[in-house]
């Protein structure tokens, strides 16, 4: 059974900063997502399983940081923070070594976290 916890998220000022963190049972291809309300799921971030090769959403380039641990833990640093980045951030998971970028291909989910960016 793949579990995902989550953690992190929380009201902040733009141009501030938070770190989430999602704890695996496992090692994993990994991947955050987002999505805001009336929106659809999107990729922000995505890491392989051995943490070597990542992947940014466009809108996230040179502000959001993900990367994990040897304890099956994925983190994503977010700086500079818009309002436009608030929604609910999940961790995914997918049982592969490579990049997954399609939200669709995520077989494992954590609960969410929400992330609330003012203005």
């Amino acid at each position: 059974q793949v579990q995902l916890v989550e953690s992190g998220g929380g009201l902040v000022q733009a141009g501030g900063s938070l770190r989430l963190s999602c704890a695996a049972s496992g090692r994993y291809a990994m991947g955050w997502l987002r999505q805001a309300p009336g929106k659809e799921r999107e990729l922000v971030a995505a890491i392989t399983w051995s943490g070597g090769s990542t992947n940014y959403a466009d809108s996230v380039k040179g502000r959001f940081t993900i990367s994990r641990d040897n304890a099956n833990t994925v983190y994503l640093q977010m700086n500079s923070l818009k309002p436009d980045d608030s929604a609910v951030y999940y961790c995914a998971a997918k049982v592969a070594w490579g990049l997954i970028t399609t939200p669709n291909e995520y077989r494992y989910w954590g609960q969410g976290t929400q992330v609330t960016v003012s203005s």
